[in-house]
């Protein structure tokens, strides 16, 4: 339903003061069909990382009082919204990216539209089928959820497992201190279930797990779930060409069938513990900050994190000044991106705006989703003529790295002696690009906190041992991330004729899309193998809404040909694999010697590697040609 202003003219000018101005225009633009409104002289310069995309003091009061006067007529006016036709479309974010977007139109599309119109909902319902359908959704996370609701919306039975006692998955799971997600609240959400209630510009744990709970609950979902419930087997059966599941429950084991699997277990689930001698002989508290051991008190305590990726930076600075001090352990130092307002609280006004224009709320999230969908992968790209380096893989990526090297150097003018130690020796991009707002650098300044570069040889029962000095510890903290190339497991996995999935992988996942794989009908991954975005725009849950789709329109194909299994061709998989490889091995993350999750074994079994417009269009609908059907 459309929202309406109603705000006086004070009223509205003091809002306004709360608005993200590109945003704004390009809502304003679309609302009165004036373009007028969309100057040069107001294009955003810095639309890649600045607030406000950059525009100067002067620029942003001319945009405010162009928006105010285009709501104010609307105001009077009362007429309601109507979506952009593709012209219009084209012309306003065009105007926002530079650039013609002619091939992006059937994308934004979708993403300017209102909830109610939910342009990626199903167009089908199973009502008709002959025989009954029943998938096995393994997973309570985002992308569990979000294929309950769609195979709901279709009329397709299903059943939700999910081994932990609530909804949530990841967001579950991770509750150390600090924990939040690094992408825009407002693309960290399903496109037709956004929250214009967000209460901060990126969220912290509690409230995206209070978002999942109130969606599985608001359409019903959390009824069809079995909790407690791990699916620790799955079996094709050739001759019923159904799903076999062993599943282990408050009851205990349990064998159940259905037609399909949709496994929405995630890459980011399973903790990584680094072998490191000695690990076990430690004799204080030790664990992993995807398993939170709140039972600890670190109150006064020696504390020895061990990783500097995505959770060791935001749970440091939360713990600072709790322990007596913190030894921060680091292999390679993360690249920070410029975020002033990672740690902010949304304002009442933006949330008025987002509750009552119509469409600001679609263009904010287009204005978030932009520089991915053109100008943040473009500078992970490799040039094969660019002189080779561990620091750059091409002229872009170079000018990233002196942005990015500035704004950290800025920050350490009183500390020289942590130069050489934070800031990153490899390219950007070939490991997870951080949110900064100036907190991480600024704990490891403090005197309770010591950075230790040296490598560490081994674990002691008294602490941590690097370079032949002992470092000691009441209790370990391992930051040390996630086994994120290993997808499936720990579950069993059986195809045709018996073979075992994990076996064929040998230690090398990949996937059609991310979605299917040879000799394993009905069996479709969300999250799946190559299906992580490295700044392509948008957030995983965007990518799990493409999968959702393709899944949907498989099963409906299924259905409309009165099949029982579809399996995808060896061929077609073996080609789309081979060119997912190349493009990986064309970019900053494979063309370097850094390690990580984004390249193990010399080979990204997690990243996709091209844009997000090519996800979307591949996944639109499913080519029966690349199927077999019986």
């Amino acid at each position: 339903m459309n929202p309406a202003i109603t705000a006086a003219d004070d009223e509205l000018r003091a809002f306004l003061d709360h608005a993200e101005l590109p945003a704004m225009l390009m809502t304003v633009a679309h609302l009165t069909g004036d373009l007028s409104v969309l100057r040069d002289d107001l294009r955003a310069p810095g639309w890649l990382f600045a607030p406000q995309g950059g525009l100067t003091d002067a620029q942003q009061a001319q945009a405010r009082e162009l928006a105010f006067a285009a709501l104010r007529r609307l105001r009077d006016k009362g007429s309601p919204a109507a979506p952009p036709d593709p012209a219009l479309l084209r012309a306003i974010t065009t105007w926002a990216m530079g650039s013609d977007t002619s091939d992006l139109i059937g994308l934004l599309t979708e993403e300017i539209a209102l909830p109610e119109h939910d342009p990626k909902a199903p167009r089908w319902t199973a009502s008709g089928s002959v025989a009954p359908f029943s998938v096995a959704i393994v997973g309570a996370g985002f992308s569990g959820l979000l294929a309950a609701y769609r195979l709901a919306q279709a009329g397709v039975d299903f059943v939700i497992y999910e081994k932990n006692p609530e909804v949530g998955g990841t967001w579950f799971e991770n509750s150390y201190p600090g924990c939040r997600t690094d992408v825009a609240s407002h693309l960290y959400n399903y496109s037709f279930a956004p929250n214009p209630d967000w209460p901060e510009h990126f969220c912290t744990r509690d409230v995206v797990l209070d978002y999942l709970r109130d969606f599985a609950q608001e359409y019903g979902l959390t009824e069809r779930i079995q909790f407690a419930t791990e699916v620790r087997e799955m079996a094709w059966d050739d001759r019923e060409l159904v799903w076999q599941l062993t599943t282990h429950g408050p009851d205990g084991e349990e064998t159940v069938r259905h037609n399909a699997v949709i496994s929405a277990v995630g890459q980011l689930n399973r903790p990584r513990l680094p072998d490191i001698p000695g690990r076990d002989e430690f004799a204080g508290p030790a664990f992993h900050s995807a398993s939170w051991d709140h039972s600890v008190d670190l109150t006064g305590a020696r504390v020895a994190v061990i990783g500097t990726g995505a959770s060791a930076y935001q749970l440091v600075p939360e713990l600072a000044g709790t322990p007596a001090e913190i030894t921060v352990f680091q292999r390679n130092p993360p690249w920070l991106r410029p975020t002033p307002h990672y740690h902010d609280a949304l304002s009442e006004g933006a949330q008025w705006l987002f509750a009552q224009v119509p469409y600001y709320l679609q263009w904010y999230r287009f204005w978030l989703f932009a520089p991915g969908l053109r100008g943040i992968l473009e500078g992970w790209i490799v040039d094969e003529d660019y002189p080779p380096s561990e620091h750059a893989v091409s002229a872009r990526n170079e000018e990233l790295r002196a942005s990015l090297w500035q704004a950290m150097q800025a920050q350490l003018d009183d500390a020289p002696e942590l130069v050489d130690k934070v800031i990153p020796k490899y390219p950007v991009g070939a490991k997870r690009v951080l949110r900064d707002n100036g907190r991480w650098l600024a704990t490891l300044k403090r005197p309770d906190v010591r950075l230790v570069c040296d490598p560490i040889e081994r674990i002691s029962p008294a602490g941590v041992v690097a370079n032949g000095t002992e470092f000691d510890a009441d209790v370990i903290i391992y930051a040390t991330g996630f086994r994120a190339s290993e997808f499936l497991l720990p579950m069993r996995v059986t195809g045709q004729s018996g073979v075992d999935l994990h076996e064929m992988w040998n230690g090398q996942s990949r996937a059609y899309l991310g979605i299917t794989v040879p000799q394993f009908p009905n069996l479709f991954c969300l999250y799946g193998p190559n299906t992580n975005l490295v700044g392509q725009g948008g957030s995983i849950v965007y990518f799990s809404e493409c999968g959702a789709t393709y899944i949907l329109d498989a099963i409906r194909m299924l259905l409309a040909n009165g099949k029982r299994a579809l399996t995808v061709r060896k061929d077609v998989h073996d080609a789309y694999n081979a060119r997912v490889d190349n493009g990986n091995r064309n970019r900053a993350w494979q063309r370097t010697t850094v390690g990580g999750w984004y390249n193990e074994n010399g080979r990204s079994a997690v990243n996709w590697p091209f844009t997000a417009r090519e996800y979307w269009s591949r996944t639109k609908r499913v080519n029966p040609a690349d199927y077999d059907l019986c």
